[in-house]
């Protein structure tokens, strides 16, 4: 993944549009497009593998719609340039957690050590607890 062109893929390709917002906002409340609904179309994405872009597809497969965009609104701000950033910024998150690949897990053993000290610290915790028992005549 290349992530700077994946960063440009995403400022260039995403198309946004505008609302009212709902919210906090004074007197502009009702008069200021700053809830930003930003869109972006899969097969535009720009830095990814095939690999990737089957990920892409197949963990967003709930988000992406009809159209094969991927949808956001972002109304958390009072401005319109901050939402748009937000925007922007949660699409490229959103695209480079689903097109990550994960190592493969290799399976290894405890060491002897470790067992031992397990073991050892099992052994202390028995004492600990043995010393809490109530005293039984038939053990004098």
């Amino acid at each position: 993944m290349n992530r700077a062109e994946l960063h440009d893929s995403v400022i260039n390709d995403t198309v946004m549009t505008f609302a009212r917002s709902g919210g906090a906002g004074g007197q502009n409340v009702n008069k200021v497009n700053t809830k930003v609904h930003a869109a972006l179309a899969v097969s535009s994405i720009a830095g990814l593998t095939e690999a990737e872009l089957m990920l892409v597809r197949q963990r967003l497969a709930n988000s992406i719609n009809s159209q094969d965009c991927i949808c956001i609104d972002v109304q958390d701000e009072r401005f319109q340039e901050r939402n748009r950033e937000i925007a922007l910024e949660r699409l490229e998150n959103i695209i480079v957690s689903a097109a990550h690949v994960a190592k493969k897990r290799h399976k290894t053993k405890p060491t002897r050590a470790s067992r031992e000290r397990r073991l050892k610290g099992k052994k202390i915790r028995s004492a600990i607890k043995e010393c809490r028992r109530r005293i039984k005549k038939s053990d004098f």
